[in-house]
């Protein structure tokens, strides 16, 4: 899978996924992402990414024509993109560990709800535990000082659980 994370807002990108990644894979991934961002990627400044052979010249030119610079990580240092090591790490604790994974379409699908989780669900501390589609604290329904109802929604097939009071 290759992943984009966006630093301010923490929206996770999973641009694909494939079994035997190359160069032109990579290309048209971020390709994909550009198009996908469309007038937001003037929003984007900069493009951290390692130094794998996969991130060919043809990779690197497709965010400067977005005016956005990319930024090579230092050989063997993972901390220089801790964010997105960081992201790669959950989505395999939250989701890749629980799941057995039978073929490409069904990774697709399963890493396609857990964005969708990620970015509309799940909290973050660095935005004060709001999900990244989430602008405000939605208000919570009480009436008499009592909760509403709670109300469960499992996410692939029970790994991960959302929680919400019913309106």
């Amino acid at each position: 899978m290759l992943v984009f994370l966006e630093h301010g807002t923490r929206r996770l990108h999973l641009t694909g996924v494939t079994a035997h990644p190359t160069g032109q894979w990579a290309v048209q991934q971020a390709r994909n992402l550009a198009a996908d961002f469309g007038t937001r990627m003037e929003s984007l400044r900069f493009m951290p990414r390692d130094r794998d052979t996969k991130y060919t010249e043809a990779f690197d030119a497709v965010f400067p024509s977005e005016d956005v610079d990319v930024l090579l990580s230092a050989p063997w240092a993972p901390r220089m993109n801790a964010h997105c090591e960081r992201v790669i790490g959950t989505i395999r604790r939250e989701a890749l560990d629980h799941v057995l994974i039978v073929n490409e379409a069904h990774a697709r699908r399963v890493l396609g709800r857990y964005q969708d989780h990620y970015n509309g669900h799940r909290p973050h501390q660095a935005r004060d535990q709001l999900p990244p589609d989430v602008s405000e604290e939605p208000a919570a329904e009480r009436q008499h000082g009592h909760p509403g109802k709670l109300l469960r929604t499992r996410i692939l097939g029970g790994a991960i659980n959302e929680y919400r009071y019913a309106a």
